[in-house]
C-alpha cells in the first residue's frame, strides 16, 4: 500500500465489471488491467511494485504495459498542488484508474474539476468533502407506514471488545483501589474510545485513572467518569487544505504538461522511448522461456549439491522436507526473482 491519501484511486461513475472491458488491450496489457482492477484502493502504482507483486511479468514490461493502458483511457497521472491555511504549499502527485474506457477530453475535464477541492486531511486524504455535504443536504423521504411486526426476542450482548474496554479491566491489576466492574467498563467504555479516537494511549487512560487517587476510593465507577470527563484530550483538528492547482502528469516519468506535452497521458520523450525500443509478446514469451531454463538449472544444481553432502539418493523418509518439495520452492522463487530484475537467491 502506499502512504495514505496516496495509490490507486477510483475516477468514480464507472460501469459494473463485464468481459469486455479491457478486450480491446493486447493479452499482456489486458491482464495487468484486470491485475491492477483487483488492487485495493491506496495501493501503491509504480512500475517496480506491481512488477514485484506480479507473477509474471518484470519491470521493462510492467512499465510498457502501464503506459499502452494509460494511453487507451484507464488511467491517469495527475498533479495537485494543495494550499493549506497554515500557508504551507505542496505538489501530491494523484493515481486515478478507471475501469471504463475515457477520452482525453473526459480526463481533462475530470482533472478541471479537482480544482477547488477540499482535501483536509482529517477526512480520507485527498478525496473531496463537497459531494458529500451535497449528498447530506438531499431531504430523505419518510419511509411509509408498515403494520406493526411481532416482536422478537433480543439478541444476547456481544463481548464488548476493544482497546478502550481493555484498558478498563486492566485498571484492577494497575490499581487495587479502582476495581470496575463489568457494568462500569461497559457504560465507560464508549468514553475510553473517545479519549483513543483523539489520539491518547491505553496508557495514558490508566495513567489519568490511577494517579493521584484518595487512600480508599469508594465509587471506582463514578470516579472513572468524572475523570474521563474531565481530562478528555483535546479534539485534534487538522487545518483545511484545498486544490488550488491541477496539472497532467506523464505516467511514465515525473515530468508534466508545465515543461512537456502530455499526449493521453504521457510525455512526447517517453512515447519516442517507447517507439524506439518496442517490448513485443514474443520478447514476453521469449523472456519466460530464458526464466524457466534459468529456475530449471538452479534447482537442478541445488538437488546435485543435497545429494552430495549426503553421500547419494537419500529416501524422503529420513529427511526433513522431501527434496523434491525444496527444489520445487527453489525453481518457483528463483523464477519469480529472476522476473522482477533480482540476482538468483543461492540456497543452502
Amino acid at each position: 500500500m502506499a502512504k495514505t491519501g496516496y495509490g490507486k484511486r477510483p475516477a468514480g461513475d464507472e460501469d459494473p465489471h463485464a468481459d469486455p472491458d479491457f478486450a480491446h488491450l493486447l493479452p499482456r496489457d489486458a491482464e495487468v488491467a484486470v491485475f491492477i482492477d483487483h488492487l485495493d484502493t491506496g495501493h501503491a502504482m509504480g512500475h517496480k511494485v506491481l512488477a514485484a507483486e506480479h507473477p509474471r511479468y518484470g519491470q521493462q514490461a510492467m512499465r510498457t504495459s502501464l503506459t499502452r493502458i494509460t494511453e487507451a483511457g484507464h488511467l491517469r497521472w495527475i498533479k495537485e498542488h494543495i494550499t493549506v491555511e497554515d500557508n504551507t504549499m505542496r505538489w501530491v502527485t494523484r493515481t486515478y484508474w478507471s475501469r471504463t474506457r475515457r477520452s482525453p477530453e473526459w480526463w481533462a475535464q475530470f482533472a478541471r474539476e479537482r480544482h477547488g477541492k477540499d482535501v483536509t486531511r482529517d477526512h480520507q486524504p485527498g478525496l473531496a468533502r463537497i459531494e458529500e455535504v451535497v449528498a447530506a443536504a438531499v431531504p430523505v423521504p419518510d419511509a411509509p407506514e408498515r403494520e406493526p411486526q411481532p416482536q422478537i426476542q433480543p439478541e444476547p450482548r456481544p463481548e464488548p471488545v476493544g482497546a478502550a474496554y481493555r484498558a478498563l479491566t486492566a485498571l484492577r491489576a494497575a490499581d487495587a483501589r479502582m476495581p470496575l466492574t463489568e457494568g462500569d467498563c461497559r457504560s465507560l467504555a464508549p468514553l475510553a474510545e473517545e479519549w483513543l479516537s483523539r489520539g491518547a494511549t491505553p496508557n495514558d487512560i490508566t495513567r489519568a485513572l490511577t494517579e493521584g487517587l484518595p487512600p480508599t476510593v469508594n465509587n471506582p465507577g463514578g470516579l472513572a467518569r468524572r475523570r474521563l470527563e474531565s481530562k478528555m484530550p483535546p479534539q485534534q483538528s487538522e487545518p483545511r487544505a484545498r486544490v488550488t492547482r491541477v496539472i497532467m502528469a506523464c505516467a511514465t516519468c515525473d515530468q508534466d504538461e508545465r515543461t512537456v506535452k502530455i499526449d493521453r497521458g504521457v510525455c512526447e520523450n517517453c512515447r519516442e522511448e517507447l517507439a524506439a525500443n518496442p517490448m513485443s509478446d514474443e520478447d514476453i514469451i521469449k523472456g519466460f522461456e530464458e526464466i524457466a531454463h534459468l529456475g530449471t538449472a538452479s534447482a537442478y544444481f541445488l538437488k546435485k549439491k543435497l545429494e552430495r553432502s549426503t553421500g547419494g539418493s537419500v529416501p524422503d523418509t529420513f529427511r526433513a522436507v522431501p527434496i523434491e518439495d525444496r527444489v520445487f520452492y527453489h525453481y518457483r522463487d528463483n523464477r519469480d526473482r529472476i522476473a522482477n530484475g533480482l540476482p538468483p537467491r543461492r540456497w543452502n
